[in-house]
């Protein structure tokens, strides 16, 4: 019961903070399952559902390679979704939550090896924990990104290995001296 209590908190916290007042998230889940989409959660909510979580507006997934366009085209129809050249982002009215469907195909192997695990409320399929700390590794090593991106990245490996320390052997030595 009191798991129960605790992830019914942590979904109405989600909500709060994500001022989620046109349920998008819950949209967004039901329209997946709804078109048969395989995907899965990568990046800090992925890394939230191992290690003890940090509040974030974004979620990130990745939808299998062979559904991408029509996963496009379905949330075109519900959502305002903007292309990128290597993500999707999604938005909906009334909500903060800032989803990006990552298109790199370096991550369509991730859902083959996914798992259900909860994220902050919500039980959806996560990368497993080392495509988690590898999406990280690269998203920290792109020099496109922002600075405040790569530092958020590190700090999200850095957590990892706070949590799975057998794990820094995978950690290029460029990104170890990095970290604190």
């Amino acid at each position: 019961m009191r798991a129960i209590i605790e992830k019914m908190r942590a979904r109405a916290f989600w909500k709060a903070v994500t001022v989620d007042h046109s349920d998008f998230l819950d949209s967004l889940i039901a329209l997946l399952a709804e078109g048969g989409i395989r995907y899965c959660v990568i990046g800090g909510q992925a890394v939230n559902a191992f290690v003890e979580p940090l509040v974030s507006l974004d979620l990130d997934l990745v939808v299998a390679v062979d559904q991408i366009a029509g996963t496009e085209a379905m949330l075109r129809e519900r959502f305002k979704v903007e292309r990128f050249p290597h993500s999707l982002n999604i938005e909906s009215a009334g909500s903060d939550l800032r989803v990006q469907i990552q298109t790199d195909p370096r991550y369509f192997g991730f859902i083959d090896r996914a798992e259900s695990r909860e994220v902050l409320g919500v039980t959806l399929p996560v990368a497993a924990l080392e495509d988690v700390l590898q999406g990280k590794i690269w998203a920290a090593s792109d020099p496109q990104r922002r600075p405040s991106k790569r530092r958020k990245d590190l700090l999200d490996i850095e957590r990892i290995l706070e949590s799975q320390p057998s794990l820094r052997a995978k950690v290029p030595a460029a990104i170890l001296s990095r970290l604190t």
